[in-house]
């Protein structure tokens, strides 16, 4: 029987650059698999459909994100699937290699394929003996396979090597099958990032590189030197959905706060985090405030969750979407927001700083500090720029260089960066507004590739 296409949906998550999917099983029941617990899209789905969730599946024990499987479990009764060799402290049915779950005509067979985790589990979809499709997590990705160094430079080379013979299993399913893996565009699990989010066995056969290794020797090599910088909160949360995160009961709100009491948290050892667009942010923000444009990619780069964090927005801005992305991920101390913005604050006799924001054409004479992902900033970047990842920056703010433009794609990321060298002491920044290209063909350049080309 061939597969409907409209009975799976995936549910992509831009910020995360993960998809999570949902499987109609054609009877009011539906399979989801890695849901995240921000599950506002997977309900809003499910909802359009008359769906039910019986089964929410995870294929691994994710860093990048907390599993909405505890709460599918508690919202629609569903049976949890995972591998027995994750230890999950939480009801659910531990799967192990070749075990098969019956879906109600369709049959979800487990592939043992270790790599990114050591527990990391494929679920192969079954229509009787058909290979629909597999659901690969963090295996086999598109022209890519996901890293394996999250469980320690130590184990980085072991779990490449397994990662390879997994990959070799997965290929050795029938071409037509289709492949529907988790990681994709923008998720630092994927290594290196690829921009499709799904294929079939027989394309990963043709286009993969990774594949193309000629032995295991080349295909770990050719993994590990793809490895970039990743956020804190992934050295955490593999042991958080272990456990299994906590079930949400209403809908988590800001609370809004006055300038005397975020002032009081402050000074108590909170952080503000300033979620405005990043031209109002260069324009006036609290001093030591980390700026962190509210976008797809917000949570991506919150401080660690060591203290409360106090909220300063726009107009405007979608209070829940702030609440969300930091749930997603594990920050639930969240103080607030600071009621009035920087009207409130100044009006109580505080003080509000700038962040020098310029164009490209009026970013010329000083260093040049790209904190893009080494992969981007291989792909084409201004000659001479210094190269130091916006992921890794807080540990080694006290090297970069003094007076520096700072960069990204398109100043984003670059004001984060400002805000972390500011609260590290340096002070005579400037944000680039714009990205590499704007730079080069500003100051009559042509964008270089490859690593680091300063002398």
């Amino acid at each position: 029987m061939s597969f409907p296409g409209d009975q799976l949906i995936p549910l992509v998550d831009e910020g995360l650059g993960n998809s999570a999917y949902l499987l109609d099983l054609g009877d009011g029941r539906a399979l989801a698999v890695d849901a995240s617990r921000d599950l506002r899209a997977l309900h809003a789905a499910a909802e359009r459909r008359g769906l039910t969730v019986a089964y929410a599946a995870d294929t691994h024990l994710h860093a990048d994100f907390l599993s909405g499987a505890v709460q599918l479990a508690h919202d629609h009764g569903a049976t949890i699937l995972a591998s027995a060799a994750g230890l999950r402290a939480f009801d659910h049915q531990g799967l192990t290699d070749g075990d098969e779950v019956d879906l109600g005509g369709l049959t979800l067979r487990t592939l043992a394929t270790p790599g990114h985790t050591d527990e990391h589990i494929s679920l192969l979809l079954l229509d009787g003996r058909d290979e629909l499709g597999v659901f690969t997590g963090g295996s086999l990705i598109v022209n890519s396979a996901a890293r394996t160094d999250l469980l320690g430079i130590d184990r980085t080379q072991e779990l490449a090597r397994a990662q390879y013979r997994s990959l070799k299993r997965l290929t050795a399913l029938p071409d037509g099958t289709a492949v529907w893996p988790t990681h994709g565009a923008g998720s630092f699990c994927s290594a290196p990032p690829g921009s499709e989010r799904t294929t079939t066995i027989g394309a990963q056969k043709q286009a993969n590189p990774l594949l193309a290794a000629t032995d295991e020797d080349s295909f770990v090599s050719q993994l590990t030197a793809s490895l970039g910088s990743y956020p804190a909160y992934f050295d955490r949360l593999g042991e958080a959905n272990r456990r299994g995160p906590a079930v949400i009961t209403g809908t988590p709100l800001l609370t809004d706060l006055s300038a005397e009491r975020v002032r009081a948290l402050v000074a108590d050892g909170g952080h503000v985090v300033d979620v405005r667009p990043a031209a109002e942010y260069a324009a006036g923000h609290i001093p030591g405030s980390l700026s962190i444009p509210l976008r797809g990619q917000f949570a991506t780069w919150l401080l660690p969750d060591t203290a409360p964090l106090v909220f300063l927005t726009a107009d405007g801005q979608d209070l829940g979407e702030i609440v969300w992305q930091a749930y997603k991920i594990g920050y639930e101390r969240l103080a607030g927001r600071l009621a009035g913005g920087t009207g409130a604050w100044t009006a109580a006799g505080h003080r509000l700083t700038t962040t020098v924001f310029v164009t490209a054409d009026r970013a010329d004479g000083r260093p040049y500090v790209d904190v893009r992902q080494e992969s981007e900033f291989t792909a084409g970047h201004v000659p001479g720029a210094f190269n130091i990842e916006l992921g890794g920056l807080a540990h080694v703010a006290a090297d970069a260089p003094e007076g520096a433009v700072v960069a990204c794609g398109h100043g984003e990321r670059a004001m984060t960066a400002a805000s972390l060298l500011e609260r590290a002491g340096h002070t005579d920044l400037a944000v680039l507004d714009g990205g590499p290209a704007d730079y080069a063909a500003a100051h009559g350049e042509q964008l270089v590739q490859g690593t680091d080309d300063r002398s």
